[in-house]
């Protein structure tokens, strides 16, 4: 069975738009993707979901610990070993009060990359593999607009970003606005038909990288 830790925020978490609540697990993403997964594989694939509200990549919040750099390698310690992490992550960077590019978020998602690549929680003491999930750009923002006050352009290039740093350091990318938008609820989160699409996506991709289980040959 491969391991796969889902790190992020709270789109991670499962935050309902339209409640400000928390979806039930089966219409969180990361839920879908252990579906999609069990489906085809039957006992291949342990899913981790580890979201948080208000996670950022690298930067200290004043309004909160939010950093998500200083908790990445205690949970892949805690989860060890850990085939793969996917890392989405760099909205919440976004927010009006760090002031960042959407290159400044591209290379905070960078860093998380290189402490993937350097610890050892991953089989035989090696580094799990890492997918980076670039969140899609933001809807009609409502309640959240004074947060990311304008910075819906910076949203808008985020992913080619994320992609550009990804081609540049040879780190497997994903654009979740390829097959997703933003809820105009919000503009910020997710509807339950996008977390379903994600999922399956994510696993498309979980199985490109880790491989089918009948071809691992017992690895």
């Amino acid at each position: 069975m491969k391991t796969i830790v889902c790190f992020g925020d709270s789109n991670t978490w499962g935050y309902n738009p339209a409640t400000c609540g928390r979806y039930p697990p089966t219409v969180r993403w990361p839920c879908i993707l252990a579906a999609t997964l069990e489906a085809g594989f039957p006992g291949g694939f342990e899913i981790v979901a580890e979201g948080q509200n208000g996670r950022t990549s690298v930067w200290d919040d004043p309004l909160g610990q939010k950093n998500g750099s200083k908790y990445l390698l205690p949970c892949l310690e805690s989860h060890m070993p850990v085939d793969l992490i996917i890392i989405m992550l760099g909205t919440n960077d976004l927010k009006h009060r760090f002031g960042l590019s959407s290159w400044d978020v591209a290379m905070g998602l960078g860093r998380l990359v290189e402490l993937v690549k350097g610890c050892a929680f991953g089989p035989l003491n090696a580094a799990p593999k890492v997918l980076v999930v670039a969140p899609c750009a933001f809807g009609k923002m409502s309640s959240f607009s004074q947060n990311f006050l304008d910075q819906e352009g910076q949203s808008l290039t985020l992913g080619r970003d994320i992609g550009a740093l990804a081609a540049l350091n040879d780190f497997p990318f994903f654009d979740a606005g390829s097959v997703i938008h933003s809820s105009d609820l919000d503009g910020i989160h997710l509807d339950p038909e996008e977390h379903g699409k994600l999922g399956r996506a994510l696993a498309e991709k979980a199985v490109e990288l880790l491989g089918r289980p009948e071809d691992r040959n017992g690895a």
